[in-house]
């Protein structure tokens, strides 16, 4: 039975099988093995799109509906929401399971197999704190496979897969897997016994790179469109600030394709009429009425890359689809502070990770970063300050999970803790 390894990301999307006794990755875009997990309702043409053509879409204006980051609403009460997306009246799993069943297709097409079970990733947590929701997102998964018409499917830790397809582990020493995805950040301690990965203790908690953009749009990007600034009153003398919530969703990956309401519109028209600075809230207004957030979202994210280049020290952030001219600065010790939050996070789960192993941190030698997020400067120097003797692994940062996933799935035993595979 064929069994298909899918790293179904916030972000990005893998998927895998074993040939020739390793790992082989689809071919999911042309001359690509990953793909961005992005969707494209097409008003016009009454098609949807996937991936680099769905990015493609909204980056060229075409009128339709943009989803990302869908991967982190799994849990949620929105994931069954009947709503009218484009053309169609759907809910978020009828879209996750139209995307893995696009993976699925594929796959086949290029491996001529039938691929009628899955075995997909999954974080530690995909909610940090809500035992029931982190349950029902499990089960909000399951269902989109089912939907997307796959008979079965099990569930491995992201980490616990990035760790069977890691590079060599001496005999006696212990690795570190620290897995951020763009929206949990993931980490498992493991031991090599032969060709036997043994996996000690995993931990998560939900913060990555998502998170990470929407925290520099909101501090950066989001004033220079009237966050924190004032509104005269409608009625009567007295000033207000303009309420923080559009703000917040307008910076949030998969909150965005919701917040062009007409009530929002109308506020934003209002704002910019009663507002002490109404230059501001002219560009809210804009952003808006032309549905720009992803646009916006995407300038961070790529501000955010750059500045993540070695000896860069300052960036910026493009935001000329909204005006002309229109960059705000980005720095590297601005971005340290900004994301100062999630790092303290990502060093506590790191080290409560370290507790359940019972090991101490010059226990582990080697560090494998796992994640396209894993790679920010912000979070080596968390890992660096703990582990300050381990040797750092990060040659297969974006696919390593998809990896690791081809391997379990051809040995049929997705991982537990303390498990030997």
């Amino acid at each position: 039975m064929a069994i298909l390894g899918i790293d179904f990301g916030t972000s990005n999307t893998a998927a895998g099988v074993m040939a020739a006794g390793r790992p082989h990755l689809i071919t999911v875009e042309p001359g690509r093995k990953t793909l961005p997990t992005s969707v494209f309702f097409d008003y016009d043409r009454k098609v949807t799109t996937y991936g680099s053509v769905a990015n493609a879409a909204l980056i060229d204006g075409r009128e339709g509906r943009f989803m990302r980051a869908l991967k982190s609403v799994l849990g949620t009460p929105l994931m069954r929401e009947k709503r009218q997306i484009a053309y169609e009246r759907l809910t978020l799993i009828e879209v996750v399971a139209r995307f893995l069943r696009m993976i699925r297709e594929r796959a086949e097409a290029e491996t001529g197999q039938t691929f009628n079970v899955a075995l997909s990733g999954r974080p530690v947590r995909f909610h940090s704190t809500d035992a029931a929701r982190n349950a029902q997102a499990e089960v909000d998964l399951r269902e989109a496979y089912m939907v997307a018409g796959y008979k079965d499917v099990s569930f491995m830790f992201e980490p616990e897969a990035a760790a069977l397809a890691s590079g060599p582990l001496a005999k006696g020493e212990l690795g570190l897997i620290v897995d951020i995805g763009g929206g949990t950040s993931d980490f498992s301690v493991f031991s090599r016994e032969g060709d036997a990965t043994r996996i000690i203790a995993s931990h998560g908690v939900r913060v990555g790179g998502t998170d990470f953009d929407r925290a520099i749009s909101v501090a950066k990007v989001m004033p220079l469109l009237g966050r924190g600034a004032e509104v005269r009153n409608a009625i009567g003398e007295g000033r207000h600030v303009a309420p923080n919530a559009i703000f917040n969703d307008l910076a949030t990956w998969q909150k965005i394709p919701f917040v062009y309401t007409a009530d929002n519109r109308r506020m934003a028209a209002d704002f910019a009429k009663l507002g002490i600075d109404p230059t501001l809230f002219r560009r809210l207004k804009t952003v808006l009425e032309m549905e720009l957030g992803h646009d916006i979202a995407f300038a961070v994210e790529a501000g955010k890359i750059r500045l993540n280049q070695p000896d860069l020290l300052e960036a910026g952030v493009d935001l000329r689809v909204i005006e002309a001219g229109l960059w705000t600065r980005l720095t590297q010790a601005a971005m340290d502070d900004v994301l100062a939050t999630h790092a303290a996070q990502i060093k506590a789960c790191a080290g409560e990770t370290l507790e359940m192993a019972a090991v101490s941190p010059n226990k582990i030698s080697k560090i494998v970063f796992v994640g396209g997020s894993s790679l920010l400067k912000a979070v080596e120097d968390v890992m660096v300050a703990i582990f300050p003797h381990a040797t750092l692994e990060r040659a297969e940062a974006f696919t390593a999970v998809a990896d690791g996933l081809a391997i379990a799935a051809s040995r049929d035993l997705p991982l537990r803790a303390d498990r030997r595979i």
